[in-house]
């Protein structure tokens, strides 16, 4: 039997339920994992209150690292004892032991934790695609990324500055400025002081950006248009502050032939090669040290109800895991 946190409804924090789960052999094509570290996503609050709509009841949670303790019949590339890491659907990453498919499973280099694996994993590949595969930014172009000391936030700036972006970075307090800066941000803007898209205005004196990386949502989207110059590109990937009204195309979009995208990384991250390319590229930057990951905070399995109402309270700033069998 596994420790799996399982949900019968969704809602706030209270419907998470910690439940044993029988967990049988892996299928041909699957292998089974016991979980050391399990990342903790802000994705994972908007499958368990309801704003992505999931079948019921279901596990929860996409990312984890461990070791392989038994494979299917047809798996190739991994072999019993490997350690690994995933980001992917099935959902079902917050638990003791589990089986998933082998094609969502990388394996973790030489001088990568399991819980820096079980950490990055969603948000490396997120950079990966946001900064490599939606808008392909250049070195000496300035760009603008919302809730840059957040989890996403701090490997993006520093996946962007080693390319050599000049990085404008918002936060939501004061008390994250220097963690924005530290992670590489050029300037930083308290979006909930001040004014960001006059700000962004005045550093680019009056020309705008190319584009903006929001996750935040429903309070960003508007000044973010403003910063925006002819031809932009405004990526919409999350939801923090709440979904997005409906898009005016001919207010938003028409006046400056925006392009507007809302990505995920289910698409971009997909295919075997994606995956392979960008968690490859995400460890080398980890071992090199161009990014550096600090686990702000683990939770033990059996707390999952208070990481998530930290996540919600933006309580978390920087990337947090959950520890089973503690």
């Amino acid at each position: 039997m596994s420790k799996s946190i399982i949900i019968h409804e969704q809602g706030g924090p209270e419907v998470l339920k910690i439940e044993d789960v029988k967990v049988g052999s892996p299928g041909p094509t699957e292998i089974k994992v016991k979980n050391s570290a399990i990342g903790l996503n802000f994705i994972d609050t908007y499958h368990r209150s309801g704003l992505y709509k999931i079948k019921l009841p279901s596990g929860l949670g996409m990312e984890g690292a461990g070791v392989v303790e038994e494979l299917g019949s047809e798996v190739k590339t991994l072999s019993k004892g490997d350690r690994v890491a995933y980001s992917s659907m099935p959902l079902g990453s917050y638990s003791e032991v589990r089986c998933i498919p082998e094609k969502i499973a990388v394996k973790i280099p030489d001088g990568v934790s399991d819980e820096v694996a079980a950490s990055v994993m969603t948000k490396g590949l997120t950079t990966h695609y946001l900064l490599f595969k939606v808008y392909k930014a250049k070195a000496g172009e300035t760009i603008l990324f919302h809730a840059a000391a957040g989890g996403v936030g701090q490997v993006f700036c520093q996946w962007a500055k080693s390319i050599g972006c000049r990085i404008i970075g918002t936060v939501g307090a004061d008390s994250k400025i220097d963690i924005a800066k530290k992670n590489g941000c050029d300037f930083v803007i308290n979006y909930n002081k001040e004014n960001f898209d006059k700000k962004v205005l005045e550093i680019t004196e009056n020309k705008g950006i190319g584009v903006v990386y929001d996750g935040v949502g429903k309070s960003t989207f508007e000044k973010s248009i403003n910063c925006l110059k002819p031809m932009g590109m405004m990526i919409s990937f999350g939801n923090a502050s709440g979904a997005l009204n409906p898009i005016d195309v001919r207010r938003h979009i028409q006046p400056k032939s925006l392009f507007f995208t809302r990505p995920g990384l289910a698409d971009y991250g997909a295919s075997r090669n994606a995956l392979e390319e960008g968690s490859s590229l995400l460890f080398e930057q980890i071992k090199f040290g161009k990014i550096k990951v600090e686990i702000y905070k683990k939770y033990a399995l059996s707390d999952v109800k208070s990481a998530h109402k930290d996540l919600e309270e933006r309580k978390i700033i920087g990337p947090a895991v959950l520890i089973p069998n503690e």
